[in-house]
C-alpha cells in the first residue's frame, strides 16, 4: 500500500503471481522476476507494453524514501480502533473481487458496522458537490427511504450530495458507508468532522490507503471504482456534464451494476449529466427508493408500485351506465329518451342505468327530467360523484320530449 498507487493492475498482478512477500521483495529491490515480466508482455495491450523497469524503480525509490514499518501502520490504526481487512477477511466484500487486477489490496475500516455485512444491500449515492437544494433533499430523502427499506448506503463523504445521502441514512437509523480518498485518519472535507464522527458510529468509513494519506485529485477518481464496486447499483443524484459523479457511473457500467439517474430542472447546469445519461441509455431515470429497490433488489420479491391517480366513483361504472351519465346535461335537463339517443342505448338500458346513477348520488331528477347533482359533496374535487365542472363544455342538452 505504501509503495504502489491504489488500483495498480501491474501489482495486483504481481501479488497474484508471487504473493505479498514476494511482491514486496522484488518491488523493494526495483527488479521484477523474469518469468512476471514475461508474462506482462504478453497480457500488454499491443503497441502499449507496460514499462515494467520504470515502475519498479519507482517502487523501489519510495521503499527507500518512506521506509515503511507495517508494523507502526498496524498499530497507529490500533490506537484509533481501526482495522485492517483484507482479502479473505470474514469481513471482505467479496463483491470487491470483480474489480480484477485492480481490486484494493486491503481496506483500513473504521466503525461500528461490518463492512461486508453492510454491503450485501446496498445502493450508491452520488452526485455533484455543488449542488442545488433539490439535489441536496433528493440525496437525504432517497438514503432515508432506501434506509428505511433495509438498505444502506455508499458514498463518498463530500460535500452536496454525498453528505447529504449519509445524513439521510444517518436519520433513517440505517448504516451507511463513506469511501475516502485519504487515510481514514485525515478528516476531508474537515467540516465533516462530525458527520464522520456519526457514520463511525452507525456504520464504517474506509480507505484503501495508509494512515497519514492526503487526498489528491487523482485519487478520487480511483477511490470511485470502490464506491460502484462495493454496492448493487449507483444512483446519480446530480452532476455537470464534467463531473466525479460521472466516473463512478462509468465503472458501474464496466461492472455491470445498476445505473440510475435522478431527473432534474432542465435549466439547471447540474442535471446534465443525468439527464445525458438517460438518453443514451446509460442509465435508468429513477424518482424514489422503491423505484431503486426494484432494480437492486430481488426479482419480483421488491417491484414498486405504478403510480396512479386518485381512483373516483365513476371510474367504476360500467361501460354503459359511464355512457349515460356523460349525457346527462349539467343544467336544464333531459328525458329518458334524448338521454338514451345521445347515450347510444336503448330505452330501458338508458332507464336502468338512471336508476343506478340516481341511486349512487350522481343525478337528480327535475322540472324537465334528468341533470347532474349541483350540490358541491358531489364534486370531484371531494373525491366523489361529478359536478358541472366534470363535464365537457357544450353538453347543455336540448329541450327533451320526455
Amino acid at each position: 500500500m505504501r509503495l504502489a498507487d491504489a488500483g495498480d493492475p501491474v501489482m495486483g498482478r504481481l501479488i497474484a503471481h508471487s504473493g505479498p512477500r514476494g511482491a514486496l521483495e522484488q518491488a523493494s529491490r526495483g527488479r521484477l522476476d523474469g518469468d512476471f515480466v514475461r508474462r506482462e508482455r504478453e497480457v500488454a495491450a499491443p503497441g502499449r507494453p507496460a514499462d515494467l523497469d520504470r515502475l519498479a524503480a519507482a517502487w523501489a525509490a519510495r521503499y527507500a524514501a518512506l521506509k515503511p514499518d507495517p508494523a507502526a501502520d498496524l498499530a497507529r490504526a490500533a490506537e484509533r480502533g481501526t482495522r485492517l481487512v483484507i482479502p479473505g477477511d470474514p469481513e471482505w466484500p467479496t463483491q470487491l473481487d470483480d474489480l480484477g487486477d485492480s481490486r484494493p489490496l486491503g481496506l483500513w475500516v473504521e466503525g461500528t458496522a461490518d463492512l461486508r455485512l453492510t454491503c450485501l444491500r446496498s445502493v450508491s449515492i452520488v452526485g455533484a458537490r455543488a449542488a442545488t437544494p433539490y439535489g441536496t433533499q433528493t440525496a437525504a430523502e432517497l438514503a432515508a427511504d432506501l434506509g428505511s427499506l433495509g438498505w444502506s448506503v455508499v458514498s463518498g463523504g463530500a460535500y452536496g450530495i454525498d453528505g447529504a445521502a449519509h445524513r439521510g441514512a444517518l436519520a433513517a437509523g440505517a448504516p451507511t458507508v463513506v469511501v475516502l480518498a485519504c487515510g481514514t485518519d485525515v478528516c476531508y472535507p474537515s467540516a465533516h468532522e462530525d458527520l464522520f464522527r456519526a457514520v463511525r458510529s452507525q456504520g464504517v468509513v474506509v480507505s484503501e490507503w495508509p494512515p497519514g494519506a492526503h487526498p489528491t485529485r487523482l485519487r478520487f477518481l480511483v477511490r470511485n471504482r470502490v464506491i460502484a464496486a462495493l454496492s448493487r447499483g449507483t444512483v446519480v443524484v446530480q452532476a455537470a456534464a464534467r463531473s466525479g459523479a460521472l466516473n463512478t457511473a462509468g465503472h458501474a457500467l464496466e461492472l455491470n451494476r445498476h445505473l440510475m439517474a435522478v431527473p432534474g430542472p432542465i435549466t439547471s447546469e447540474v442535471s446534465m449529466g443525468c439527464h445525458l445519461l438517460i438518453r443514451q441509455g446509460k442509465a435508468v431515470c429513477v424518482t424514489s427508493a422503491r423505484e431503486i429497490v426494484e432494480l437492486v433488489g430481488s426479482i419480483g420479491a421488491d417491484l414498486a408500485p405504478e403510480p396512479r391517480g386518485p381512483v373516483l366513483p365513476r371510474d367504476l361504472l360500467d361501460d354503459e351506465t359511464r355512457r349515460v351519465l356523460e349525457a346527462v346535461p349539467a343544467r336544464g335537463g333531459m328525458g329518458p329518451a334524448a338521454i338514451a339517443v345521445a347515450a347510444g342505448v336503448d330505452l330501458p338500458t338508458a332507464l336502468a342505468a338512471l336508476g343506478r346513477l340516481a341511486v349512487a348520488g350522481f343525478i337528480e331528477r327535475c322540472a324537465k327530467g334528468w341533470r347532474l347533482r349541483r350540490d358541491g359533496e358531489r364534486s370531484p374535487g371531494h373525491g366523489d360523484g361529478p359536478a358541472a365542472g366534470d363535464r365537457p363544455p357544450g353538453r347543455d342538452a336540448p329541450r327533451s320530449p320526455g
